[in-house]
């Protein structure tokens, strides 16, 4: 199978990286290009077996399995100005949630499918949601599944919940980073340990947390259970979040998903659909 990349920006260069570094296609068989090709010859500068291509069209004839890396509102005209390269043979993924499998059907003979990763699968690790178009065919569902558990956990998700899971799978990693950083940032202003000395202990705790959850000594309750002692320091702490933050986590969520309408709204005055 050939794939293809569309796109080497953030997200297309984890994938196009996890891909190679979990075995899970040769870079002889992995075709790339992006509007400024810079960057694409930059990650061919690792890989020299890689091949980049000089348009999205050349990636689409190349390729089984072609990747669409590129914002939402691009999406659209990728499709439009390469539509007669998109044969029904081949499956098409993009990995932008406003972008709907029934959109891309909506244009394209070929299988459809959305898989939206994490910064965690460039560890080789988190999960990634798959969604599969009504005509994505049983072997490209298979391919593309057994193709993200290289690097991944892959979930298959409805429509009805696709942003507020990329929200805890995508976003959350970004979320909980910025949460840890101010953490950190509190710990040194209030008392006299260090940043580097902090910055340590606290990623080696949430690695420790980690490995705690996958290997599931603990599920979330049960570990805050075994850690809050009745009276303890813990506890205190514990009081402290439960009083401060509020409702700030509904919060979250209700404005990631009013811009996720915003999006939808961009994507189907495009589509049509």
């Amino acid at each position: 199978m050939k794939i293809g990349i569309i796109g080497t920006g953030n997200m297309g260069k984890i994938i196009i990286e996890a891909l190679i570094e979990s075995k899970a296609i040769s870079p002889s068989h992995l075709y790339i290009t992006n509007r400024s090709l810079k960057k694409a010859e930059d990650i061919k500068e690792k890989w020299n077996k890689l091949n980049v291509s000089h348009s999205n069209e050349e990636v689409i004839a190349s390729s089984d399995l072609i990747f669409i890396c590129v914002k939402p509102h691009d999406v659209f005209d990728v499709i439009q100005e390469n539509k007669k390269c998109f044969t029904k043979d081949k499956c098409v993924v993009s990995i932008t949630s406003p972008v709907s499998v029934d959109q891309l059907e909506s244009l394209l003979s070929s299988s459809c499918a959305r898989f939206i990763p994490s910064i965690t699968n460039r560890a080789l690790s988190g999960v990634s949601l798959l969604t599969y178009g009504s005509r994505c065919s049983d072997k490209w569902r298979k391919d593309l599944t057994r193709l993200a558990e290289h690097i991944s956990t892959p979930v298959v998700i409805g429509e009805h919940v696709t942003r507020v899971a990329s929200d805890i799978v995508s976003c959350g990693p970004a979320f909980f980073s910025y949460v840890t950083q101010r953490f950190i940032d509190a710990a040194v202003e209030v008392t006299d340990i260090d940043r580097e000395t902090a910055t340590v202990l606290a990623s080696e705790m949430l690695v420790g947390l980690g490995d705690l959850l996958k290997k599931k000594v603990y599920t979330l309750p049960t570990l805050q259970e075994k850690v809050c002692v009745k009276g303890g320091v813990t506890g205190i702490g514990i009081s402290v979040m439960e009083r401060e933050l509020g409702d700030v986590f509904e919060k979250l969520f209700e404005a990631t998903q009013e811009k996720f309408v915003d999006d939808i709204e961009g994507t189907k005055s495009q589509f049509g659909v």
